[in-house]
């Protein structure tokens, strides 16, 4: 094998490594560009340190929705439809959830916040999303939800109309996909 040759398998090996890394880094990178930069609206991680007394505070209706995909037999909406909330300061809002099937389900949540464009200053300090929910048949329970709006919304010339932003879940039957891989390994196990 000559030189170049030598060089050009080098060459090949690494471009696929570096693009099998690459796919690896792809979904937590755009996790971390989503959470710094609202991109898309989703809410930033809380900014511990903000020093808020130099930003006016004003209050903003918080609608609350709520959603379930088809297949999840489970009744889901927030306790209150809306609050009023001052921005710079912690609050608490709940869901509740309820399995109305004959079985038990795990689900899991995924969120957003409209418009789009407040995603940054919205902050998630707390939250039952992405977390895998397992209720009991005809278990009912209450799902906690702290967040914090940045004071500086109210000096971004973009978002100085936004009066009202909605929080958005929406919950998906997690339980159908481990209930129909077992029954796929039972059937391709039966015909061997």
């Amino acid at each position: 094998m000559n030189k170049n040759s030598k060089f050009t398998a080098i060459l090949v090996v690494s471009v696929v490594l570096g693009m099998i890394g690459l796919s690896y880094a792809a979904v937590p990178l755009y996790d971390l560009f989503c959470r710094t930069t609202g991109f898309g609206g989703t809410p930033v991680a809380l900014k511990q340190d903000k020093n808020i007394t130099n930003f006016p505070l004003v209050n903003i209706t918080v609608q609350f929705n709520s959603d379930v995909a088809g297949g999840l037999k489970w009744k889901f909406m927030p306790v209150e439809r809306e609050v009023m909330v001052k921005t710079g300061t912690n609050n608490l809002a709940f869901y509740t959830a309820k399995n109305l099937s004959d079985s038990k389900i795990t689900g899991v949540a995924t969120f957003n916040v409209t418009p789009p464009k407040i995603g940054k200053y919205f902050s998630k300090i707390d939250c039952f999303c992405f977390e895998e929910q397992t209720l009991e048949s005809g278990e009912e329970v209450e799902m906690p939800v702290s967040f914090f709006i940045d004071p500086e919304i109210a000096t971004d010339p973009n978002t100085q109309e936004v009066k009202t932003i909605t929080l958005s879940y929406t919950f998906f039957n997690t339980s159908d996909k481990s209930e129909n891989k077992g029954k796929i390994n039972k059937n391709s196990s039966a015909k061997n």
